[in-house]
């Protein structure tokens, strides 16, 4: 994996700080070790996913929300596409949101989440995952804000409450016709602040490097592959960098296997206004973490508009 940072998120948060911001500003990814998230619940996960994705097609289907851009329930084989791109995913996946209770002034923007009838445990495994991967994530953003010069709790209140989504994903075997001329992801960037993943040691996952070349992400068992969205990238005016990435096919018998992942998509709160004037008062110019001075700016927008716009572009709205 050449110079991407492998840190463990159980050491301190200041000796792992600038290791893991150069290398989201390098490359935009990290690796994080020791993140927490109990093995167990990681491999009940695994089960619960994979009894889903078995289930029929017509029973599976019944979990498809119209209207409601894949926040939550079901999306369908050949429905998601990279932005350009000019054929579908080769994938199908199930969203995870986050509950809301009644009458929270964040409400509108948060549908209930939908549970399978079919796989027992179904909730209470996601539901458990869901604030392990949340609690993981404040961990990184925390250190994120160290690298930038800021205090180390400037991203709470941003994430407090946000529209991070889990996504349970199937890659199906390469043995149909829907797979000519398609790959099971295209090349793309990802939507939100930053991505946290389960799942990537399956050979397949590539960055795409600021020289041009495609290098493979190969992180040890267990751990977590994070990189660096485009909201998070857009806050910090290109410091951090939203790099674009892309899950190739395998060949050979490698090809005849099913691929399983869990991403968990961070967000910023939908009413965050995403502005690096923020970002750029709240930096301590007095900290010698500063990973770089806030670059070029673009006009402030709400995570929520933006989320719509990107939305729109990869065929979910």
């Amino acid at each position: 994996m050449s110079d991407i940072a492998s840190v463990s998120l159980s050491r301190p948060l200041d000796d792992i700080a600038n290791e893991l911001g150069r290398s989201f500003a390098e490359y935009g990814f990290g690796v994080i070790r020791d993140h927490g998230i109990d093995p167990v619940l990681i491999e009940r996960a695994e089960a619960a996913s994979k009894a889903f994705f078995a289930l029929p097609e017509e029973t599976k289907r019944a979990y498809k929300l119209e209207g409601g851009g894949g926040a939550r329930g079901y999306t369908p084989f050949g429905t998601e596409k990279a932005k350009d791109a000019a054929v579908h995913d080769l994938k199908e996946f199930w969203h995870v949101g986050r509950d809301l209770p009644e009458g929270h002034a964040l409400a509108e923007y948060m549908a209930p989440n939908i549970w399978p009838a079919e796989v027992p445990e179904f909730r209470e495994i996601f539901e458990e995952l869901y604030g392990a991967f949340d609690a993981a994530g404040t961990r990184v953003l925390k250190a994120i804000a160290l690298h930038l010069g800021l205090p180390r709790d400037f991203f709470d209140s941003t994430v407090a409450d946000g529209n991070s989504v889990m996504r349970l994903l199937h890659y199906p075997p390469l043995d149909s016709e829907d797979a000519q001329g398609a790959i099971r992801a295209a090349a793309h960037g990802d939507i939100n602040t930053i991505t946290l993943l389960l799942g990537a040691e399956e050979a397949g996952l590539e960055l795409l490097t600021q020289s041009g070349e495609w290098l493979a992400v190969d992180p040890p068992a267990g751990a977590l592959v994070v990189n660096i969205g485009d909201m998070l990238e857009r806050l910090t005016g290109g410091v951090l960098r939203s790099t674009t990435h892309r899950v190739v096919n395998p060949h050979g018998q490698a090809a005849r296997h099913a691929r399983y992942s869990m991403p968990f998509f961070l967000h910023f709160r939908p009413d965050y206004l995403i502005d690096p004037a923020t970002l750029m008062a709240a930096q301590d110019s007095e900290s010698d973490r500063r990973g770089g001075a806030i670059g070029a700016t673009q006009p402030p927008i709400t995570a929520h508009d933006f989320l719509l716009e990107r939305l729109r572009e990869i065929n979910l709205t």
